[in-house]
């Protein structure tokens, strides 16, 4: 009873995937040397999605069959971290071509992530379904904590065990034990990301049906979702957030082309208006972006949507301000919310932004303030969504005073996003920016230096062993 009552506690950070915890060291020797204000033009291809393809990659451990992934980011972080993982737990991986994988797991040899990648993102936990299917015990490390607050798997245990896993905490790691899971109607308290991708998986090979409502329904979701279908999954997405999974006795394997990353998306669409630039994102998808494409509109900023892309083209006028707040798809993406902060810095106004999503979102803004940005934290709900911080003390909402030149500054990434915001910031700024931490945005973007260089910034990634001048 003592493990249920800690299981139920309902973290205010679980509504998230976007972010796992981080494990690197901050502030590594390698830096990137940014000179701003150099507009952006050209086109470039976005990868897939970072936050699809590894939950995609997991997946194939469901089936002793070969899998197939296509628009695959090799040289992520993040995918890198996945491959050991898989490896770690029996699975043959192979790439035939840059961006396509190859995954078998003709049986499950280790029931054990290792720590030292367990520790390193959240992903683990996702392995547990597949794990406690074909082996019927799992163990996998407790998540660490990163810059924007502690990452706790609690709604995914509490998933798992009404479907009938045991679970026990012990020296830092959950052991996992089931004699067959079982379908069970289970309610989220938040529309978590993960959780409903954790669960999804573990549904599919489940006996008897899965109900999962207050689902998360990002469209990463609904990329796993078409992958697992096509692996002989039966999923129902019915309305107001409720996904229904039939188990099936056995799955084969599939082929699959991973979603584009809307994220990198956003970063480009966005350094492409503070540079004034123009800029041509092959992929990138409408449908996916719809929600980020309407705030362009609210902002007085306008883009073309063709066929196999969209166009983002800077205007010689500042952007307007906006009253922002993010929420769950489809609203506007918790991760969107720095970059578009950085861009609110040189509209003409004051902007107010409300985050509902993370309750320690703002801490780059305290590095925007020192490059020039005019900007404010708040514990108050500055907006109109129902907010979890509601009188939590939590600095939750900020102010945003425009425009503002930026100054070239030495910054230190603590995580992706923020550190996405700080390459932007400096794409913009009058001067070179060195940063560091640049691990983060390397583990979360696909070669995004590379692309920026493409596209006319003047940025140089430099090694350790050479002179950083």
């Amino acid at each position: 009873m003592r493990q249920q009552r800690r299981l139920k506690k309902t973290p205010i950070q679980e509504g998230d995937v976007e972010h796992t915890p981080e494990t690197w060291e901050p502030g590594g020797r390698t830096v990137y040397l940014i000179e701003g204000g150099v507009p952006l033009r050209g086109e470039v291809r976005l990868s897939g999605a970072k936050n699809a393809v590894t939950k995609l990659m997991v997946a194939s451990l469901l089936t002793d069959d070969p899998c197939r992934l296509r628009n695959v980011p090799r040289e992520l972080g993040d995918v890198t971290i996945t491959e050991k993982v898989l490896r770690a737990l029996g699975a043959q991986v192979d790439w035939p071509a840059d961006d396509t994988v190859t995954l078998r797991t003709p049986e499950i040899t280790n029931t054990v992530i290792p720590l030292e990648l367990g520790r390193k993102n959240r992903l683990a936990v996702l392995t547990a379904g597949p794990v406690l299917h074909r082996a019927g015990h799992a163990v996998i490390p407790t998540p660490g904590g990163d810059r924007i607050g502690p990452r706790p798997i609690n709604y995914h245990l509490a998933g798992l065990e009404q479907m009938g896993a045991v679970v026990e905490e012990r020296d830092g790691l959950y052991h996992l034990r089931t004699s067959g899971l079982t379908g069970a109607t289970i309610e989220l308290p938040f529309p978590s990301v993960m959780a409903t991708e954790t669960l999804l998986i573990a549904a599919t090979l489940a006996k008897g049906i899965t109900i999962i409502q207050n689902a998360a329904i990002e469209p990463e979701i609904l990329d796993l979702v078409k992958f697992l279908q096509k692996m002989g999954a039966i999923i129902e997405q019915r309305v107001d957030r409720k996904i229904v999974v039939e188990g099936v006795d056995r799955l084969h394997g599939a082929e699959h082309a991973v979603l584009c990353d809307r994220n990198e998306a956003v970063s480009l669409a966005i350094a492409a208006y503070l540079t004034k630039g123009d800029v041509r994102l092959l992929g990138a998808d409408q449908g996916t972006l719809l929600t980020f494409l309407n705030t362009l509109y609210r902002v007085g900023l306008d883009f073309a949507v063709e066929d196999d892309g969209i166009r983002f083209f800077g205007a010689d006028q500042p952007p307007r301000p906006i009253a922002l707040e993010t929420d769950v798809h489809p609203g506007f993406m918790t991760d969107w919310q720095q970059p578009f902060t950085v861009l609110l810095t040189q509209a003409r106004g004051m902007s107010v932004i409300h985050e509902t999503i993370f309750d320690d979102r703002f801490g780059y803004t305290y590095e925007l303030n020192r490059m020039g940005a005019d900007t404010a934290l708040f514990h108050k709900c500055l907006g109109e969504l129902e907010c979890r911080f509601k009188e939590r003390h939590i600095l939750h909402s900020c102010i945003v005073r425009g425009p503002t030149p930026l100054r070239a500054a030495d910054l230190v990434m603590p995580d992706i996003r923020a550190g996405a915001s700080y390459l932007l910031a400096a794409l913009c700024a009058q001067g070179i920016s060195r940063v560091r931490g640049i691990e983060h945005i390397e583990r979360g973007y696909d070669r995004l230096h590379a692309k920026l260089k493409s596209l006319g910034a003047r940025i140089e990634r430099i090694e350790p062993d050479e002179p950083a001048e």
